[in-house]
């Protein structure tokens, strides 16, 4: 099954059972892969398409639960985190520090340079390929600047 389908089955659970903030939190984000859609003109998504719009609207919670805590409205901080977590549960399992530390080190060892600041970009875009939808970006960010900076000091 696609997560696009498990999505909209999990809504209508949710619609059944009268779970207000999770039937809420699905539609909202049917919306938004339904808009998605649009955009490409597809009719079905992939699941790499799917995960992407689920972590845009994280990264959205995320940044509200900041601003309300900045604002000291902790009541709707705390909605927008029991909002996130419905959404993190339709992510893959990510990978380790470890693991990504491994994919890290293989990548920049392949790229036959001497390892500089100046392949960021193309570190970073063949990890992400390789690493896939399992991996937190700003985590992969970090570990491949460690990673390119660390060389130079050698």
């Amino acid at each position: 099954m696609l997560l696009e389908e498990k999505i909209m089955e999990d809504y209508k659970q949710a619609m059944k059972n009268k779970e207000a903030l999770r039937s809420s939190v699905l539609s909202f984000l049917r919306a938004g892969l339904k808009n998605f859609a649009i955009d490409k003109r597809q009719d079905k998504l992939s699941d790499e398409e799917v995960i992407s719009v689920i972590k845009k609207q994280i990264k959205q919670r995320a940044d509200s639960i900041e601003q309300f805590k900045k604002g000291n409205r902790m009541e709707l901080a705390e909605k927008e985190a029991r909002e996130q977590e419905i959404l993190k549960s339709y992510l893959p399992e990510a990978l380790s520090e470890s693991q990504l530390r491994i994919i890290v080190d293989e990548v920049v060892s392949s790229l036959g340079e001497a390892p500089s600041m100046k392949l960021m970009g193309k570190a970073m875009k063949e990890v992400m390929a390789r690493a896939g939808a399992s991996a937190d970006g700003g985590l992969v960010s970090e570990l491949v600047k460690e990673r390119l900076s660390s060389h130079k000091q050698q």
